[in-house]
């Protein structure tokens, strides 16, 4: 795997991967004009995306109806450099007509547990990292 980031202007940058796929980074911090994510929020933003590919795969192989679904990501840094996150708080919220909760639950276990690469970098980091699902019936 292999990614690029280059300076745009400012504070501002444009992260490249091997597809072209592009990310913008920016920060209110030290002169930045803050029109993109910060790397930190992106990084929460990467460990939602990572559980809810695993977690809608599992769902979509049991042939699972997903009507929507949301993760929201709360984390709290700590003050001294480097500002690593302490604790990662994920709340997963899916609609569906035929999901169980313990199918959910199973899911999202597996996901924290097992395959989700960017939740467990965060946990190494020494993050406590905690979740909470809400399932709505559509």
């Amino acid at each position: 795997m292999k990614v690029n980031v280059k300076y745009n202007k400012n504070m501002s940058f444009i992260g490249e991967n091997e597809a072209g796929h592009k990310t913008m980074f920016d920060t209110s911090a030290v002169g930045g004009d803050y029109e993109a994510a910060t790397p930190m929020q992106i990084l929460l933003e990467a460990a939602a995306a990572c559980s809810a590919i695993d977690v809608v795969a599992m769902l979509k192989k049991r042939k699972r109806t997903i009507t929507d679904f949301n993760i929201e990501v709360n984390g709290e840094k700590r003050e001294e450099h480097p500002n690593i996150y302490t604790k990662v708080h994920m709340i997963y919220t899916l609609i569906s007509p035929d999901v169980e909760e313990s199918e959910l639950e199973r899911a999202i276990s597996l996901s924290q547990e097992k395959y989700c690469s960017v939740s467990a970098t965060i946990k190494l980091a020494g993050a406590d990292v905690t979740y909470e699902y809400i399932i709505k019936k559509s």
